[in-house]
């Protein structure tokens, strides 16, 4: 379980970063009518939000079998800016204290 908490770590901290890039980029668009920064960023945040939602699902459901309701948010964590941040370090306390547990 420790790999897939690792693994789903990672992309919380990428997908986060990139939707916030993504964000600035919107602003860039329609504020300055300039669209380049959402053509570039756009495509490769939608790639790595889906390895996201492969890694909370393998994470979640698969591994520490979290309620639907809990899963759905981590889900879509990576559509909202800074929520992926917050709920990773409650996943990662949550993973942990399950872990330690199990031992």
């Amino acid at each position: 379980m420790e790999s897939a908490l690792n693994f789903y770590r990672v992309l919380a901290y990428i997908v986060g970063v990139m939707l916030l890039v993504l964000c600035a980029g919107m602003i860039v668009k329609y504020g300055f009518d300039n669209g380049t920064m959402v053509a570039v960023v756009g495509p490769i945040h939608g790639f790595l939000y889906m390895v996201y939602l492969v890694a909370a699902i393998n994470l979640g459901l698969i591994k520490a079998r979290w309620p639907v309701g809990y899963l759905l948010l981590v889900l879509v964590a990576g559509t909202i800016p800074f929520l992926s941040f917050v709920l990773e370090r409650n996943v990662t306390e949550r993973v942990r204290r399950r872990i330690a547990t199990a031992s």
